[in-house]
């Protein structure tokens, strides 16, 4: 099977190591690209913790500044992952979507006890300040990174897409899914699309794609890498 990786490409190339232990061959099209801002770092000195949305959070973050005692509140398991491998210290799972990494604070931590410093980018999913707030919180955003999309798609994918050569392919955000559709259409190779199974990380990503035509869309189970990859081990088997 060959399965195209839309992520950002340190993403890609870790899921693209997964995949291969399933003998999927990985076609590597980041969509978007992440680049640091360039704002100043916020001040750490009242915060009792720091939120992370997205492992690129995490990585600009530890890039940018020295800070690694702080507990860590990481949106997910692959965000709680790259947090661990950039060297902070105590990190902690949500293991799902910004709802429930919302619960786990509420649940951990105490609005008396300091801000909270949510590390993002220019364009966030969900209203976590809006929903911590309400608990009594104060949560400063910090914008370390934004998402810059691609202008077109490779030769190499959009000649796969068009000889409807690659079985799969995987969306993780809406704005990726979005992407795909206006660059997919620009090099009019959508009809091969008919050959490739979608699986999207959420209900939001999965809509992006309606009008395209693939030959089947599926969503996983959860909001996280691992559950994805459940949707292809069980496509796979369904296939053998």
């Amino acid at each position: 099977m060959r399965a195209l990786v839309t992520r950002p490409r340190a993403e890609a190339e870790s899921l693209a190591a997964l995949l291969a232990v399933r003998g999927i061959e990985a076609v590597i099209e980041p969509l978007i690209e992440i680049a640091g801002t360039g704002e100043g770092l916020p001040d750490f000195g009242e915060a009792q913790a720091i939120l992370c949305t997205s492992a690129n959070g995490a990585r600009t973050l530890a890039r940018a500044s020295g800070e690694r005692g702080l507990p860590v509140f990481a949106v997910g398991d692959a965000t709680a992952r790259a947090a661990r491998e950039e060297g902070f210290l105590r990190v902690e799972s949500a293991g799902g979507d910004v709802g429930d990494l919302a619960r786990l604070v509420t649940q951990r931590l105490r609005p008396t006890e300091g801000k909270l410093v949510h590390v993002a980018g220019s364009a966030v999913a969900g209203d976590l300040a809006g929903a911590l707030g309400s608990a009594g919180f104060s949560v400063e955003r910090a914008v370390l990174y934004e998402a810059h999309a691609a202008d077109a798609l490779t030769a190499e994918a959009a000649a796969l897409i068009a000889d409807g050569k690659l079985d799969l392919a995987l969306f993780f955000s809406p704005r990726t899914a979005h992407v795909f559709v206006a660059l997919a259409r620009a090099a009019k190779v959508d009809a091969g699309l008919m050959a490739t199974t979608a699986i999207s990380i959420s209900e939001a990503a999965d809509a992006e794609l309606a009008h395209l035509p693939f030959r089947r869309r599926i969503v996983a189970d959860a909001p996280t890498q691992a559950a994805l990859l459940a949707a292809v081990d069980e496509l796979a088997g369904q296939v053998a």
